[in-house]
C-alpha cells in the first residue's frame, strides 16, 4: 500500500523539500499552494519523475470551505491520507507599535487557524484509519520570540500548544502529532537578510551556519515514516544549529 501525504505550502522552500523527500521514500504527495500554481506544478513534475504520484491543489488554508474541498480532492484521488504536514505560512513583519490589525490577522489566520482547519479535517480520516502522522511546522520564533514578529511568533507558539493538545487527544487511536521548529534555514527569505545581519545571526548559532532545506525535510521524513518515530508524539523538535538550548 502506497502512503499518501498532504503538504500545505508545498510549492517552494521548505515545503518543496518536504514534498520531494517524501516522494523519494515512496509516498504519493498532494502539494497544496496558495498562489504559486506554476511552482506547485513543477514540484508535481519532480514527484512524478521520482516514480510517485503528485497532485497540485490550490487552496487558502485559512478558509474552512477551501480546506474541506482540498481534503475531498485528495480523498477522491487516493482514498486515504496517512501524513499531514502543516507547513503553509506567511510573514508580515513590523514592530508592534507599527503593526496593523490586518498584519496580525493575516498571519494568525494562515499560520495558526490554517493548522487547526487542516488538522481537524484530516484527523477525521486518520481516526477512521486508526493511524496517521501529523507534523506541524513551527519556528524557534515561537519559542524565543523575535523583534518585529509578534504576530508570527504568537502564531508559531500557538502551533506548539496546539500540537501538544491534539497529540493527547489522538494518541489512543494510533495518530502521532509533532512539531518541527526550524531556526535560520538557507532559503530565499534568509538570502534577503543582508550581509551584516547574516554575520550577526551566525555568531549566535553554535554550529556557525544556517541549516538546509534538506535537513529540515529529512527530520519531517523521519517523523512521518520511520518506525523509530512510532513512540514520539507531542514533541517539539528544534532544528536550529543549537540556537535554542533548553
Amino acid at each position: 500500500m502506497t502512503k499518501v501525504a498532504l503538504v500545505t505550502g508545498g510549492s517552494r522552500g521548505i515545503g518543496r523539500g518536504i514534498c520531494l523527500a517524501l516522494a523519494r521514500s515512496g509516498v504519493n504527495v498532494a502539494v497544496n499552494y496558495g498562489s504559486s500554481a506554476t511552482a506547485a506544478e513543477e514540484v508535481v513534475e519532480a514527484i512524478n519523475a521520482l516514480g510517485r504520484e503528485g497532485l497540485a491543489i490550490g487552496a487558502d488554508v485559512s478558509f474552512p470551505d477551501r480546506v474541506e474541498e482540498m481534503v475531498k480532492t485528495v480523498m477522491e484521488r487516493w482514498g486515504r491520507i496517512d501524513i499531514l504536514v502543516n507547513n503553509a505560512g506567511i510573514t508580515r513583519d513590523r514592530l508592534l507599535l507599527r503593526m496593523k490589525v490586518e498584519d496580525w490577522e493575516q498571519v494568525i489566520n494562515l499560520n495558526l487557524t490554517g493548522v487547526f482547519l487542516c488538522t481537524s479535517a484530516v484527523s477525521k480520516i486518520m481516526l477512521k484509519q486508526k493511524a496517521g502522522r501529523i507534523i506541524n511546522i513551527s519556528s524557534i520564533a515561537g519559542i524565543m520570540g523575535n523583534a518585529g514578529q509578534a504576530n508570527y511568533s504568537a502564531a508559531k507558539a500557538g502551533v506548539i500548544g496546539f500540537t501538544r493538545s491534539v497529540a493527547r487527544e489522538l494518541a489512543s487511536r494510533g495518530i502521532t502529532v509533532n512539531a518541527v521548529a526550524p531556526g535560520f534555514i538557507d532559503t530565499d527569505m534568509t538570502a534577503a537578510l543582508g550581509e551584516e545581519v547574516v554575520k550577526g545571526v551566525l555568531q549566535s548559532i553554535p554550529l556557525g551556519r544556517f541549516g538546509t532545506v534538506a535537513e529540515v525535510a529529512g527530520l519531517v521524513e523521519f517523523l512521518a515514516l520511520s518506525e523509530a518515530a512510532n513512540y514520539i508524539t507531542g514533541q517539539v523538535l528544534n532544528i536550529d544549529g543549537g540556537l535554542v538550548m533548553s
